[in-house]
C-alpha cells in the first residue's frame, strides 16, 4: 500500500470521474476546467512574488470558478427574478431563461477547489506539483457531490503520501457507513413520508399537525445530510483518508453562534475563512460586523439553492446572529 500510493491515486481519479460521469458525462468537462485552471493558477503563484501578478492569478481562479457556478446554478434564477420585476410594469422577457441543467455537486467542488487557489495565494500551503494528485483532490468521489467541503491544506497532503491502513481503522470506517445508512435510509427517508404528506395536504391538517411535521423535518434534514457525510467519512477512512467532521450534535448548541460551529461545519467554516473574515469579520465597528454577518449568511443561503426562500432563510439566520 505504501509503495503504490501513486498508482492508487490514478485508480481513485478514474473511479471518481466514472462516478461523476455516470450521472452525465458531459459535466466532467466542468470539473476538468476547474481543475486545469486552478492547477495552472497554483503553479504560477508558486513561481512569482509580484503582488499584482499574484492578485491577477487568484482573480482568474475566482472569476472562472464562480462564473461557472453562477451560470449553471443561478442564471435562470436571476433571469426569472428580473422578468418578475419587469412584469410589474407590463414587460415580459421570457426569452432570457435558458434550458440549463444544474450539475450535481457543483457548489461543493467549486468551493473546494477555490480554497486551494486562495490558500496558495495566502501562502498557507505550497502549490501541488502533480496534476493527477490535484485532480483527485478536486474530484475525490466519496465527498464529491455533497461534501464535506474539504480544505486543500488537509486533503492534498493525504493524497501526496502513502496511506497506512489497519483493521481497527477499517472497522471504524464500516461502522460509520452503517450508522450513516441508518440515519439516511431508516430515519430520514421514513420521516420524509410523514413530513411530505403533511405539507402537500395542508388543507386537511391542523396547526398541531403542521408544527409536528416542522419539528420532524428538522430531524429529517439533519439525518439526511449528516448521514451522507458519515458515509463519505467512513468510505474514505477504509481507504486511508480522514475527512473532517461535518456535524457535531448541532441541536445541542447553546446559542446561534454555537449552532453554526456544529452544523455543516465544512461550509460554515469556509464562509467564515473566505468571506466573513476577508470582509473584516468582527475586527471592525459593530455596524460593519453586523453587515458582514448579514452578507455572509445571505450568500450562504443562496449557496444552498437558487431560490428566494433560500435567501430569506440565510437572511433570517443572519438577523438571528446579529441579535445574538
Amino acid at each position: 500500500l505504501q509503495k503504490n500510493y501513486k498508482l492508487q491515486n490514478k485508480v481513485l481519479l478514474l473511479a471518481s470521474y466514472f462516478f461523476y460521469g455516470f450521472w452525465d458525462f458531459r459535466f466532467l468537462g466542468l470539473i476538468f476546467i476547474s481543475t486545469v485552471v486552478d492547477y495552472y493558477v497554483g503553479s504560477h503563484l508558486g513561481k512569482t512574488e509580484n503582488v499584482k501578478t499574484r492578485k491577477r492569478l487568484v482573480s482568474i481562479s475566482i472569476i472562472v470558478n464562480l462564473g461557472i457556478l453562477a451560470f449553471f446554478k443561478y442564471y435562470n434564477f436571476f433571469a426569472d427574478s428580473l422578468n418578475d420585476l419587469f412584469s410589474i410594469f407590463g414587460y415580459q422577457f421570457n426569452s432570457l431563461t435558458l434550458d440549463v441543467i444544474l450539475p450535481v455537486g457543483i457548489s461543493f467542488y467549486t468551493f473546494q477547489t477555490l480554497s486551494y487557489s486562495i490558500d496558495v495565494y495566502r501562502k498557507k500551503m505550497p502549490p501541488c506539483k502533480d496534476f493527477f494528485d490535484f485532480a483527485l483532490f478536486v474530484s475525490f468521489f466519496p465527498q464529491l457531490v455533497a461534501g464535506p467541503v474539504e480544505r486543500a491544506q488537509k486533503l492534498i497532503p493525504q493524497i501526496q503520501g502513502p496511506r497506512i491502513l489497519n483493521w481497527a481503522q477499517i472497522q471504524v470506517g464500516i461502522y460509520m457507513i452503517i450508522m450513516g445508512l441508518f440515519q439516511k435510509v431508516l430515519v430520514a427517508d421514513n420521516i420524509a413520508v410523514v413530513v411530505n404528506s403533511t405539507f402537500e395536504n395542508l388543507q386537511i391538517h391542523s396547526g398541531l399537525d403542521v408544527m409536528i411535521a416542522t419539528v420532524a423535518f428538522s430531524f429529517q434534514i439533519f439525518c439526511d445530510f449528516a448521514g451522507y457525510s458519515l458515509i463519505a467519512r467512513g468510505l474514505s477512512k477504509i481507504m486511508g483518508f480522514e475527512l473532517m467532521l461535518n456535524f457535531n450534535l448541532p441541536y445541542f448548541a447553546i446559542n446561534p453562534s454555537d449552532f453554526w460551529k456544529r452544523w455543516h461545519i465544512s461550509l460554515s467554516s469556509w464562509l467564515r475563512d473566505y468571506l466573513y473574515i476577508p470582509l473584516g469579520g468582527n475586527r471592525v465597528s459593530s455596524s460593519r460586523t453586523n453587515f458582514n454577518l448579514f452578507i455572509t449568511m445571505a450568500l450562504g443561503g443562496l449557496w444552498h439553492g437558487a431560490a428566494w426562500n433560500f435567501i430569506v432563510w440565510g437572511i433570517f439566520h443572519g438577523v438571528i446572529l446579529i441579535i445574538y
